[in-house]
């Protein structure tokens, strides 16, 4: 055991220490923090738009005649979702990174295209059910003032729907900041890119992974202890 812990401090030295590979560690960090908000950005966006048009679908009045441009959207919209979460991430951040991009450079693009596309998908099922959680009053008390159905949304229905979408929304993210391990495949030179070079390099690839596991933990707890006092704050909101 005491020869094993001898041997510890040099595979730490050179895996964390030698050449200021630290650095190394920390802006791969930080490129992982930067892709995942701009990856769940675009997922957000594209979520809700469309969470949106399949809900205006579904919620069509029965009797009436239906929307056909409405109509064409919400089965694009069904396709996306379907296929999306119906195929892997790592395969799809290799279609984007090898076929549809295979000659761009700018891997960081590739990755927030590939990463912000996927959890668009989940976001709209995960924001569709929040806003079908609102009751129908609502929106009709908003059409009954005069707003259109985009403002009855923007307004009323979806800060309502927020509330209860949020611990789920705040999971998304964390998953996200996970999967962001997976363009490393691509080359993006992310937290676990780096890892496995400088372990390349030094040939000992115990420290680097068990040092970027400790990294994503880390940061996972932060984020949930953000998400937690979030919720809080939010039910206190509505206690008064």
């Amino acid at each position: 055991m005491f020869e094993w812990l001898n041997e510890l401090g040099p595979r730490l030295y050179a895996a964390f220490l030698e050449g200021g590979r630290w650095q190394l560690y920390l802006q791969g960090l930080l490129t992982t923090i930067e892709l995942t908000v701009v990856a769940l950005i675009v997922g957000v966006i594209l979520g809700v738009v469309v969470a949106v048009v399949r809900t205006a679908h579904d919620q069509q009045r029965p009797g009436r005649r239906k929307n056909i441009f409405l109509g064409i959207l919400n089965l694009i919209c069904q396709i996306y979702t379907t296929v999306i979460r119906g195929t892997p991430m790592l395969v799809q951040i290799l279609i984007w990174g090898f076929v549809i991009f295979a000659s761009s450079r700018n891997k960081f693009m590739v990755g927030v295209v590939a990463l912000g596309i996927n959890s668009g998908a989940y976001v709209a099922e995960i924001v569709r059910g929040g806003l079908m959680s609102v009751d129908m009053g609502q929106s009709e008390a908003g059409r009954s003032l005069g707003l259109g159905y985009l403002d009855t949304m923007r307004f009323i229905v979806i800060p309502q729907a927020f509330k209860n979408i949020l611990p789920s929304l705040g999971n998304e993210f964390i998953t996200l900041f996970k999967d962001t391990s997976l363009v490393n495949t691509i080359g993006l030179a992310e937290l676990t890119y780096r890892a496995a070079r400088i372990a390349g390099n030094t040939f000992d690839y115990m420290p680097p992974y068990i040092g970027i596991a400790i990294m994503y933990l880390v940061v996972v707890i932060i984020l949930t202890w953000l998400q937690g006092k979030m919720e809080r704050r939010l039910r206190q909101s509505d206690r008064r």
